[in-house]
């Protein structure tokens, strides 16, 4: 259960990373706005980051 604990949580912090910048450069062509990419990426972000922390101090060694 850690290790995928461990692996759910570097996957989302490293995919809300990429749309966060994909936020940023990709220039705006109708289909997606900007704004929902870089709200979203917050979000993947974030929970990434606190799952990440569950699992620092719930396995800490």
């Amino acid at each position: 259960m850690k290790k995928v604990q461990l692996i759910l949580s570097i996957s989302l912090c490293g995919f809300g990373v990429l749309l966060l910048v994909a936020g940023f450069v990709t220039p705006p062509v109708g289909e997606i706005h900007h704004s929902l990419l870089i709200a979203f990426g917050e979000i993947l972000t974030f929970s990434g980051s606190l799952i990440g922390i569950d699992y620092k101090y719930r396995y800490k060694e």
